[in-house]
């Protein structure tokens, strides 16, 4: 397990990224799979880059304006 978001490699593979969300390796593919994920694919691998992912998990955090 990562013990923060430095400690990640630049590209994330499905198991990194299973292993830092903490989530099952179909929950990973999922993820990687879905068309509004910034999945990177190199040959036939599906990957993530760190900075895009961050962003994504950004933009995809539910937050309430009135719990301030």
């Amino acid at each position: 397990m990562y013990k923060s978001y430095d400690d990640l490699p630049s590209v994330l593979s499905a198991k990194e990224l299973k292993d830092f969300l903490g989530i099952s390796r179909a929950g990973a593919y999922k993820l990687l799979h879905r068309k509004d994920f910034p999945t990177l694919h190199i040959a036939s691998r599906l990957m993530v880059a760190k900075d895009k992912l961050l962003a994504w998990m950004e933009q995809n955090t539910d937050t309430v304006s009135s719990m301030k």
